[in-house]
């Protein structure tokens, strides 16, 4: 890959690479930092990598990072921030979309990622299974778990609004 190549990989993937990190740190700041590792390892491998595959690598580099820096926070748990009022809500929702983030914080890191690979970014079912490395069918199987999850959680759309 040339350097006009890997500058047309920024213009072109940095936008939605940011996205879909963010939708699953929550955390702008993170998401620039992961985004940002993901280019500085494409960058030294730019021998290697071709412009072809330069999507998949960067999501499938930026996804690998992601699980990393979510393992590590796990670790470091602060117990200062656990109150009651954290485990408990009292609010009544009437925003669907609030509901549906909700709802998608808490799937397993695996199907919230696969979720929105799919249905936020549109990527396909082959895609998906390139950037997480799982295969097809195990692809297919965590957003059928998810999709099943998120419709057991929000229920009818009756009984939300």
């Amino acid at each position: 890959m040339t350097v006009d190549q890997y500058n047309q990989s920024v213009d072109n993937y940095a936008d939605n690479l940011y996205r879909f990190v963010v939708k699953n740190t929550h955390d702008p700041d993170k998401a620039k930092d992961i985004v940002q590792d993901s280019y500085e390892k494409l960058w030294l491998k730019i021998e290697t990598v071709t412009y072809e595959k330069v999507k998949s690598y960067l999501f499938t580099t930026a996804y690998h990072t992601l699980i990393d820096v979510i393992r590590r926070d796990k670790k470091f748990l602060n117990y200062d921030i656990i109150t009651p009022d954290n485990h408990f809500h009292y609010e009544e929702f009437t925003d669907l979309n609030e509901i549906l983030h909700k709802a998608i914080k808490q799937l397993p890191e695996v199907q919230q990622s696969v979720v929105l690979l799919r249905d936020y970014e549109g990527y396909s079912y082959e895609e998906i299974g390139e950037i997480t490395g799982l295969t097809e069918s195990q692809v297919k199987v965590y957003i059928f778990r998810a999709r099943t999850f998120l419709k057991n959680y929000i229920g009818s759309i009756e009984s939300v609004i």
